[in-house]
């Protein structure tokens, strides 16, 4: 009870004392967001008009082909990123508890022990040797018994969080935890963005490939005609060369394609965790619908809606709890240990609690005086670590509205430039039928075919280059936007209420 009476007080001190943390609390810098997105006002007036944002949408519900989002099902579940980045998240959670466990006391436990020392005549310690005071000759000429323990023990320590050291290791070991959970959501937002180009280019690849054999066989029937007017002497060798010149270069556009796909399918495969092989590819890119009937929300939100934004908010928490800890190493530390057991010169009676038993009670308070600087360093190094995350955290904010800045200009280009090739291609298509039509009634010569037949050729694989390149856009801008991680689309009204 006198000991309850001393120690009551104390531990109020110590509750008291711990609440003097050092530090600043985290609060978020003033970043330059502008109120809207610059660039793309047609298509934010025109497209991308409806209620709920494109980043607020799984990617199940923004890619409408079947195929496609059955192989980032299948990469979300085997990609060796992401596996990897999941290994990631799992040990920062270990030591984000191993920061919570660090405001409890330690415990160590000696299950049994036993001491015996030994010393010789010159032994320095003369007169408290039992020992030798008991030897007949007062001073013995051989090694003797000095000291004899059995124990057993319990050993306890705990120090105090007066300064808010520990609070301050916690507070980062969270952000770091939560920092490694963006970086898995950002990682598949770029996986599952690298996936849809990747299957685009191969649907390109394949409608290119099916416009260079068409034409080829084109070319292989001008050739025909050109030898039979040839046979008729109506034109010259020189016809039927520049004729199978122009039929080769079609037909050597065909293993270039082939080469293209295969390089893309095995991407592809690499992107799934699989080895290379035949991917079954179902679509076709005239068919590629991505819905519009979206809006792309205001520039404020990419903070909460971009993965790779708020992984570098929370590295700046992160930088500030150091900084905390780095200002409350300056300060003393209080450390409580104590220790009790069993203790016994002889083995028969260790375990007798009344006569063996020993209790401790040790407190410590060590302020560092002198330390080379060391801690005035660190606590520095810690300030400028946090200015430079804060740098870090202002750049992929104005990155990231960068970013979706120019997938909506980008867009609204390239859909003016499909128009107009589009146009293109029904005029190059219509003369190359027109053209082919007088060369067999002969009121055109094999070069009029000829050039009429490359013009459509290029015009037709530039419209399909231009058709996968819009799809990619609206790919890029719901990355830009932070779309891509989320499993389930996000109900906007909801939300807001």
């Amino acid at each position: 009870m006198k000991m309850i009476k001393y120690i009551v007080p104390f531990f109020l001190i110590l509750a008291v004392a711990s609440s003097c943390k050092v530090g600043e609390s985290y609060t978020r810098p003033e970043t330059d967001i502008p109120e809207e997105f610059y660039g793309g006002e047609k298509l934010q007036d025109s497209i991308f008009v409806g209620e709920k944002q494109i980043a607020h949408i799984s990617w199940t519900e923004f890619f409408k082909d079947s195929t496609l989002n059955s192989l980032i099902e299948e990469a979300l579940d085997h990609n060796f990123d992401l596996q990897k980045a999941a290994k990631q998240i799992e040990i920062s959670n270990e030591s984000f508890l191993q920061s919570k466990a660090n405001f409890l006391p330690s415990l160590g436990a000696t299950p049994g022990s036993f001491r015996r020392e030994y010393y010789s005549e010159n032994f320095n310690n003369y007169g408290s040797n039992r020992s030798r005071r008991n030897h007949p000759d007062g001073v013995p000429t051989t090694l003797y018994t000095e000291n004899l323990a059995y124990a057993v023990s319990l050993q306890s320590s705990w120090e105090l969080d007066v300064w808010g050291k520990l609070a301050w290791q916690k507070d980062a070991a969270l952000a770091k935890y939560l920092q490694t959970q963006e970086f898995q959501k950002a990682l598949q937002t770029a996986i599952v963005s690298e996936i849809a180009s990747t299957y685009f280019n191969m649907l390109m690849l394949k409608s290119q490939l099916t416009v260079a054999q068409r034409n080829f066989a084109l070319s292989q029937n001008t050739l025909k005609i050109v030898k039979l007017q040839y046979d008729a002497g109506e034109i010259t060798a020189l016809a039927i060369q520049q004729t199978e010149s122009q039929m080769l270069r079609a037909k050597a556009l065909i293993p270039q394609l082939e080469k293209a796909y295969t390089l893309h399918e095995n991407r592809l495969n690499n992107l799934l965790g699989k080895t290379p092989g035949t991917i079954a590819l179902s679509g076709v890119l005239e068919d590629l619908a991505l819905s519009n009937s979206y809006s792309t929300g205001v520039p404020l939100e990419l903070i909460q809606n971009r993965p790779d934004v708020l992984a570098s908010e929370y590295n700046l928490v992160a930088s500030n709890a150091r900084v905390g800890i780095a200002q409350a190493m300056k300060y003393p530390s209080l450390t409580i240990s104590a220790g009790m057991g069993l203790n016994s010169m002889q083995l028969g009676t260790v375990l007798d609690p009344i006569g063996s038993g020993f209790a401790l009670l040790n407190g410590a308070l060590f302020q560092p005086i002198f330390q080379n600087r060391k801690l005035k360093t660190n606590h520095q190094i810690a300030i400028k670590q946090r200015e430079i995350a804060e740098l870090d955290f202002r750049e992929k904010v104005n990155t990231a509205v960068t970013e979706v800045s120019d997938a909506l200009v980008n867009m609204e280009k390239l859909q003016e430039e499909y128009e107009i090739a589009q146009t293109r291609m029904r005029t190059t298509t219509k003369g190359m039928t027109n053209a082919f039509l007088l060369f067999e009634s002969g009121f055109a010569n094999y070069l009029e075919i000829i050039n009429a037949q490359e013009d459509a050729l290029q015009n037709q694989l530039e419209v399909v280059q231009l058709k996968m390149q819009l799809a990619l856009a609206k790919v890029e801008l719901y990355r830009s936007l932070g779309g891509g991680w989320r499993e389930e689309s996000v109900d906007t009204e909801s939300t807001e209420q």
